[in-house]
């Protein structure tokens, strides 16, 4: 079978010659009622007959891996798809440096490998369940159609990783997809195993930071991911991210285009300064100084997904070939790490300081850098936009101990500037750093749904082009009667 052609004939459309391997396409038939239950009761709320102008996978080669058309999301065919097999490819870090890469799990590192694909699985579901409510307030259907993509491609993403569990973990790995379906983000009793994906998801702008930020985190874990020992874990990720790219693109112009509108709203209005917020709220647009208080909550959130910035786990997983650094191959070092040091930042005897600790149990700091790092070209994107317009406002990502729950700075109080301050200084201007309740009514105010071929909220701008480089007025979503 030619591995960049995926296989429609079968129930789970592949890639993966399902049709001769019996057992897992058994395993993976009868999970799937459950997981079309799950859709139907946790999926996008009242659009399940709405025909939608999606894109599906049709072959893995980058020059052209997907073909898009009109879909009901529940007819929407979710499948396995890995990336090509790199002939010859070696393990690139950790003990097993330089040997080749494994068709199947090593006994010893079963646990270990168990976890982080159940870990990954659990986020692809939960931010279906937290955007779920999202298409009633859609500002457009351009909008709305971007909302119902990135779901069903999480939908994907979690087939990926039930695909995974199936082939390779035997009566465990079908005991961890059955959960998969049963957890529920938000849900007191059995929540999500993240905390970021516990979160609600109340407006559009929420969604736009969550897919710039959070789903930013999930690339560099699944870049981590594809570095692998195990190939089959190392192709499945490779294919992710392709998909995944879209949904930061998502993001990153959703946040864009609301900065665009605001600044030229503010503009025609002859509104010079960014914090005269309730001027600027009248013009039925977000203000500058509320959507950076977003972007400190979405921000912060997607930290803590990165774990303590000292983890013997995390090492452990390097060491044993399972997960590696982002971009691990281009990194000119050992691979290894068992000398070198990584500076990480500490709290210590009531300062901020940045230590060298070993590297290799220091290897969520060193992500979490690159992450950061990957954040701020995204800001620079959107602070160009706002330079445009001559409005005086900068975006900053805040210091990476504010606000944060996991980690070295879990316990300590620090301002978007980086500075330690007392519990009576944190109640007295957290307000003024992260969204309030007023800040949400408002932004909940603006969420109306506009389903008028290309017309828009007042709160955010036209993308410059359309997906699959469609009109304008193009019809995205087809709301059934």
């Amino acid at each position: 079978m030619n591995i960049e052609n995926v296989d429609y004939t079968t129930k789970i459309p592949n890639n993966v010659n399902l049709a001769e391997d019996r057992q897992v396409l058994r395993a993976l038939e009868s999970w799937h009622p459950g997981y079309i239950d799950w859709w139907m009761d946790m999926g996008p709320e009242g659009f399940q007959n709405a025909e939608v102008y999606l894109r599906t996978a049709v072959s893995v080669d980058p020059k052209g891996w997907a073909k898009f058309d009109y879909v009901k999301m529940p007819e929407y065919r979710w499948g396995i798809l890995l990336a090509p097999k790199e002939e010859n490819r070696k393990i690139p870090f950790g003990r097993h440096y330089g040997e080749p890469v494994w068709q199947d799990i090593p006994g010893e590192y079963r646990a270990m490998l168990r976890r982080l694909v159940v870990i990954q699985g659990d986020t692809e579901p939960a931010s279906v369940e937290q955007q779920r409510h999202l298409g009633k307030t859609a500002p457009s259907l351009y909008d709305m159609r971007n909302v119902f993509q990135v779901n069903v491609e999480e939908g994907r993403h979690l087939w990926a990783m039930v695909y995974i569990l199936q082939k390779y973990f035997g009566r465990d790995g079908r005991e961890e997809a059955a959960e998969l379906l049963k957890r529920r983000s938000g849900d007191a009793d059995k929540p999500r195993m993240l905390g970021a994906f516990n979160e609600a998801t109340p407006d559009w702008l929420s969604f736009h930071m969550f897919t710039f930020f959070t789903d930013r985190d999930g690339k560099m874990q699944l870049e981590s991911l594809a570095q692998s020992g195990f190939d089959p874990l190392s192709r499945t990720c490779r294919f992710m991210l392709t998909e995944e790219a879209h949904h930061m693109f998502v993001g990153e112009t959703g946040v864009g285009r609301t900065i665009q509108r605001t600044c030229e709203a503010m503009k025609a209005a002859g509104i010079e300064d960014p914090s005269d917020i309730g001027r600027v709220r009248d013009l039925g647009v977000i203000d500058l100084p509320t959507i950076q208080k977003k972007l400190n909550l979405h921000y912060t959130l997607s930290l803590d997904l990165f774990g303590s910035e000292m983890s013997t786990n995390a090492a452990n997983t390097f060491t044993a070939g399972l997960k590696g650094r982002f971009q691990e191959t281009k990194i000119d070092d050992d691979h290894q790490l068992e000398h070198a040091t990584y500076p990480v930042l500490k709290f210590v005897d009531g300062e901020i300081k940045r230590v060298d600790e070993p590297a290799l149990t220091a290897i969520n700091m060193r992500l979490r850098d690159d992450y950061t790092a990957d954040c701020q070209r995204g800001l620079d994107r959107w602070n160009k936009i706002i330079d445009k317009t001559g409005v005086q406002f900068k975006l900053e990502l805040p210091h990476v101990g504010f606000h944060r729950n996991i980690g070295e700075f879990k316990d300590v109080k620090v301002s978007p500037a980086g500075k330690v301050i007392d519990d009576a200084t944190w109640k007295r201007d957290s307000g003024r750093w992260l969204p309030s309740k007023d800040d949400g009514d408002f932004i909940a105010s603006l969420m109306r749904r506009v389903v008028e071929p290309g017309q828009f909220a007042s709160w955010i701008a036209p993308p410059r082009i359309g997906i699959d480089n469609k009109p304008g007025d193009f019809e995205y979503v087809k709301i059934a009667a």
